[in-house]
């Protein structure tokens, strides 16, 4: 299977990035996307993917980096263009933390969201990882009102509840879990799990944060975690694992375009 989202530019992973894969690949995570938060780490996110052939990036600036610009959306669109480049992202909304202020982060999502639009009528069209914690709301009808395919969105690190969920589905795109739905104190994330149709989920690690259970508290996170998650969401909605294990990959291939 691969790890969906996953952060081996962060500090964590300084000088461990062949021993992660190798690890990865001993618990059959057999490849991994590294997703970005800035022009210059996705710039680091494509020499990483250009040199491991188990590795692929986005492009994008996080909500909790907006305060970082002005942003050089033509770095992100260089990145873009490269086939190792599997997406644009992380994008969205953060509502969770007081900074940035929300005025920043629509500003610069509104910016980005035209430079992708603007982006896919000139080049390839690139699906979008989404960053929304506690922002349903406020991000999805953002969302709506581009011309962008609601299918090629991802909710990613997904952590509302069932009625979230079913916004996000409504709208028309993928969930995608961490191993915060293996948590006893996630609850309503477990629920939300359960609602989700077979082909519509995926999931990630979010590496180095977020160690599902039994590792949960082991620091860094690493791509290998992310079958602990899925063989607990296989459990959790009473999937058989071959049937699970095999949409997942499907999934995954088709929206991303690479293999697990």
């Amino acid at each position: 299977m691969i790890d969906t989202h996953c952060h081996l530019t962060f500090d964590d992973f300084a000088g461990r990035v062949p021993e992660t894969i190798d690890e990865a690949l001993a618990a059959g995570v057999t490849g991994m996307i590294s997703v970005s938060t800035t022009p210059p780490d996705a710039e680091q996110a494509l020499h990483l993917a250009e040199t491991n052939d188990r590795v692929w990036c986005t492009a994008g600036v996080h909500p909790l980096y907006s305060d970082r610009g002005p942003f050089e959306w033509e770095r992100l669109r260089r990145v873009a263009s490269s086939p190792r480049c599997v997406a644009w992202g992380e994008l969205g909304l953060d509502n969770h933390y007081d900074r940035p202020p929300r005025s920043v982060q629509d500003a610069v999502l509104a910016e980005q969201l035209a430079f992708i639009g603007a982006a896919h009528e000139g080049g390839r069209v690139l699906p979008v990882v989404l960053h929304c914690r506690d922002a349903f709301d406020d991000l999805i009808p953002v969302l709506r009102r581009t011309r962008l395919d609601p299918t090629r969105f991802v909710f990613h690190c997904f952590t509302g509840g069932p009625a979230d969920v079913r916004k996000v589905l409504d709208f028309g795109a993928m969930v995608s879990f961490t191993g915060v739905v293996t948590y006893r104190n996630a609850s309503e994330v477990a629920q939300a799990a359960r609602v989700v149709p077979l082909d519509r989920i995926m999931v990630e690690t979010d590496a180095p944060f977020l160690s599902p259970e039994p590792v949960r508290g082991k620091r860094p996170c690493r791509p290998a975690f992310v079958r602990h998650t899925a063989e607990f969401l296989a459990n959790l909605r009473g999937d058989d694992w071959d049937t699970f294990h095999a949409a997942i990959n499907a999934n995954t291939e088709r929206f991303f375009g690479v293999k697990g």
